[in-house]
């Protein structure tokens, strides 16, 4: 029973949950400084809005996700508040408007290569959101929800920056071949045949694989 309570993000150690804290903490609470001075339209808009707590979990906590980079926080929150707001003016029916508009933030997000789960509720809210939401439209995608990625994701840069992290994450270059390496090639056949998604770049991969190859090598002479 106890298995399902393990860690399951690689090199999730103490430290780096530790920083990961104290950096979505610092990250949210600036965020909402800096959006205070943002002026909006409409005295009922939020500050800052709900999806970026779970942005920031990706930012601080899994920098080196395809889903926590720059475009897909800014980009996928955006697109997916655009899709809600359509979603709602479109559609009469709040349930179908609201499961229509998650699922065509999907689609759209996957199509723009910004996919970013926090999208998804940004979509949602809003379709389900105050009547303050509403009455600011399509404006509501780029005023809180666009200021609030921009700076979300300003400040984690500057952050990892700080902390000696790579984001935006570039991935290492793997290390020098080896007899009967593996290649890129290798690992889209191995993705296509497993028909799964994972969070992790094919490049990030590569070098991950490579090294483990590298050292068992290694160890076995």
């Amino acid at each position: 029973m106890m298995r399902f309570f393990r860690p399951i993000v690689a090199g999730a150690d103490l430290p780096a949950r530790l920083i990961a804290c104290v950096g979505a903490a610092i990250g949210i609470a600036l965020t909402i400084v800096v959006c205070s001075q943002v002026p909006l339209s409409t005295a009922d808009l939020p500050i800052i809005v709900a999806p970026l707590g779970a942005s920031a979990v990706l930012v601080f906590a899994v920098p080196a996700s395809p889903l926590a980079q720059p475009w897909p926080v800014v980009g996928g929150n955006i697109v997916s508040t655009l899709i809600g707001v359509a979603a709602f003016h479109l559609i009469p029916d709040a349930t179908l408007a609201a499961g229509t508009a998650v699922g065509m933030a999907i689609l759209v997000m996957s199509l723009l290569r910004c996919l970013h789960p926090p999208g998804g509720a940004a979509a949602l809210t809003a379709v389900i959101g105050s009547q303050g939401i509403h009455a600011a439209g399509y404006a509501f995608a780029f005023a809180p929800v666009g200021i609030n990625s921009i700076a979300l994701v300003a400040i984690g840069m500057s952050w990892h920056r700080m902390t000696l992290r790579s984001y935006p994450h570039r991935a290492l270059p793997p290390p020098a071949p080896i007899p009967a390496g593996l290649h890129l090639a290798d690992i889209d056949a191995a993705l296509a045949e497993m028909h799964e998604s994972f969070d992790i770049g094919r490049e990030d991969l590569d070098a991950l694989l490579s090294r483990a190859e590298a050292h068992a090598q290694a160890r076995r002479g």
